[in-house]
């Protein structure tokens, strides 16, 4: 049976490439390295310089010829491969996966929340966590019959916490995860590193409501406190649910802030 790395370059076959000039990046441009990088890296697989299948040349290659640390480097190559671009094959090498556009993907987002300022240290607690039956919506959302994992953690600053945290993760998505530390990075990033299927893209949804119950209670407030909810749902490339949380945020005590940067 062939290997990953021949079926790939069996497809390189036949094929002429339709050369172009070599693009460089502009120092003088206010966008980002990174990004200017990736769409250079992404003409030279649409104009056929890099041939579906072929494995591109390497980091330390890329860094002489565009003049750009591993770090850059890096960064454009993975977000190619989020985009299903590029395939990275363990001791072989980074592979063109597709040349087919990216339809419809004109941004790529970086989340962060802040709270109290940047020099506050944020910390993580886990409240509960286990396999649990989540509610009849919950499962739609995950599009799963199987047992999902469930995470409730609050997240503290200046030892008061600011926002409370559900988890809802397909335990067939993250099966060992009952040996991950969860506790010193966000779900996102978790996921995005140990997940069967890798998040290709998010659904956000923010809502205003009122806390009730427990959540009241964890967050120190009155019943009827407004409270800022962040649904998240998270998707992999082939459109797989791959996590579901949701945010419970103080008002008072949580900044949430979303950055786009343009890519394409």
């Amino acid at each position: 049976m062939q290997d990953e790395t021949q079926l790939l370059q069996n497809k390189t076959q036949n094929k002429t490439p339709n050369k172009t000039p070599n693009k460089t990046i502009d120092r003088f441009d206010r966008e980002k390295l990174y990004i200017q990088l990736t769409r250079i890296f992404l003409e030279q697989i649409n104009s056929g310089n890099w041939q579906l299948g072929q494995r591109i040349p390497t980091e330390e290659d890329l860094c002489k010829k565009y003049n750009v640390s591993k770090i850059t480097v890096r960064q454009a190559i993975n977000n190619l491969v989020s985009d299903g671009c590029l395939i990275k094959i363990q001791g072989k090498g980074t592979f063109v996966a597709s040349n087919l556009p990216v339809v419809g993907l004109a941004m790529k987002t970086r989340l962060t929340e802040e709270m109290f300022g940047k020099e506050v240290k944020l910390q993580r607690k886990i409240l509960s966590k286990g396999i649990k039956e989540p509610s009849p919506e919950i499962r739609t959302y995950l599009k799963t019959d199987g047992e999902i994992y469930y995470i409730l953690s609050k997240r503290l600053g200046n030892n008061k916490t600011a926002y409370i945290e559900e988890a809802f993760i397909p335990h067939d998505m993250l099966p060992y995860i009952e040996k991950l530390d969860i506790t010193q990075s966000s779900f996102y990033s978790v996921l995005q590193e140990k997940a069967v299927k890798k998040i290709f893209k998010m659904v956000q949804t923010i809502e205003v409501t009122q806390a009730a119950g427990d959540i009241a209670r964890r967050l120190g407030v009155e019943e009827g406190f407004p409270l800022l909810v962040i649904h998240r749902l998270f998707f992999s490339l082939d459109d797989t649910p791959v996590a579901y949380t949701k945010i419970h945020g103080r008002n008072d005590r949580y900044k949430f802030q979303t950055e786009f940067e343009r890519i394409r």
